[in-house]
This record gives C-alpha cells, structure tokens and sequence, in this order.
C-alpha cells in the first residue's frame, strides 16, 4: 500500500488536471450512511417517497420521510478528514475540480469551491412553480411542508429524485472536466448509479490514470482502475496527503 500511495502522489503531482469523483462512501466515515447496500437506507425507508410523481401527489407524506433522513438524521454530520484533504488539494492546487454524487454538502463545508453537484443539495429547497431558492436553514422543520413564500408552493429539496433529470450544468461541467482530466480520483463511489458513474470511465477513455479510493473492489475496479488504493477514505488520503504535501 506504502508503495502505492507514494506513486499516486507522484502521478498526482506530475499532471496537470486532476478530478476528484465522490460517492456515498466518503461520507459514511460522517455518519450518513448510504441508500443502498447491507446498511443502506432503503432497507429502512421505501424509495417511493423520493419518486417524483409519487412526490408530486403526495408532499404531505413524503416530506415526513424526508424531513426524517435529511432534516433530523443528517443535519448533524461534519466533514472528515477524506472530505478536508480534497478540499487542501483544491486549495494548493492540485485539484481541478470535484464531481459528487452526494447531497449532503459537506465537500462545500470542507472548504472544496469548485463542485459539480451531480444529484443536487439537500441544503437547499426549491419552489417547483416560481423556481426561487431557499437555504434549508430558513425553515423550522418541526412544520412541514416548508412552503414557498411568494406563492404558498410546497417546497422540494433541491436534489434529484427518481424520475427526475440531472442539472444541465452539473452534467455538462462534470463530463468536461472528465475529458479534460489526466488524473480522476474516484473516492467511495461503487458505479453502480448510471449516468454518474459514466464520469470515471469518460475519463479513463480520455487518457487519465485512475486512481480509486475504496475498502473493496467495486464495478469500477476491474475494467477502469488503474491503481487500487484500498482502505476507509479518511486513512487512504491522510497518507495521501502526507506524500503530497
């Protein structure tokens, strides 16, 4: 492993456009867990209530579950060291950009500026009549649904439900970066969400050295890795950044 870090460190340092693509995993060590898997959060909760037309008939019960997972559960989660060292990479220039599957924001609470939100943010409420945006921290929760002040809209959290399409702009800034990129670090993603997971292997495609960040081998593993940094994120990038900086 020593031997490995020490030679993505160079490769990192070498290049000239390096990305960094991000899934739940990362996150995990902040106490979210992820959606899916053994521990994931639809073994608890139905995916119905993140379906957007099952959303649209019934705001009133959905927003109970997504007050529960996002408002009450999540609310109190920090970044950690896997989330810090990116966001030091960015800032001493070794890190172009950032594409994320998360919503949690805490790669923006880390101190990262450049970030393509791929699946939105749950810090933020959007009015699907108006479009005006609100920060979540204007609201009690205790009162739901959060409601639209210029036209009594019920509000939906800024993020992609199912059935829903992913922003323009995350999208397109994401695959150009990825085409762009001589280095994607992929950290905590297992591929397994299209068309996210298109990102690491646009990438690969381009030319870039893939270098993953993960406890166990995922669908990226075989077909687009290049080196195989095994380990919880926090510990991979604190010796990252040991060799880095």
């Amino acid at each position: 492993m020593d031997l490995l870090i020490k030679e993505s460190a160079e490769i990192i340092r070498e290049s000239k456009f390096v990305i960094a693509f991000t899934g739940a995993g990362i996150s995990v060590e902040s106490g979210i867990p992820p959606f899916r898997g053994e521990h994931g959060l639809w073994n608890k909760y139905n995916p119905e209530v993140l379906d957007l037309g099952f959303y649209l008939e019934n705001p009133d019960e959905c927003w109970f579950y997504i007050r529960e997972i996002f408002y009450d559960f999540f609310s109190d989660a920090h970044p950690n060291k896997a989330h810090k060292v990116l966001a030091r990479m960015e800032k001493e220039g070794l890190l172009k950009s950032l594409v994320t599957q998360n919503i949690d924001n805490l790669h923006q609470q880390a101190g990262s500026t450049i970030v393509h939100e791929f699946h939105g943010n749950s810090k933020r409420l959007k009015c699907l009549k108006c479009g005006k945006l609100f920060s979540s921290k204007e609201f009690d929760f205790k009162k739901i649904p959060p409601r639209c002040d210029e036209d009594g809209e019920i509000l939906k959290p800024d993020f992609i439900f199912f059935g829903e399409g992913i922003p323009r702009d995350a999208y397109e800034n994401s695959f150009a970066d990825a085409e762009k990129a001589d280095v994607c670090i992929i950290v905590g993603s297992t591929g397994e969400v299209t068309p996210a997971s298109f990102v690491p292997r646009t990438a690969k495609q381009s030319g870039a050295v893939i270098i993953e960040i993960n406890p166990e081998e995922t669908m990226f593993t075989g077909p687009v890795t290049d080196i195989h940094l095994k380990g919880k994120a926090s510990e991979v990038l604190s010796k990252l950044e040991k060799e880095l900086f």
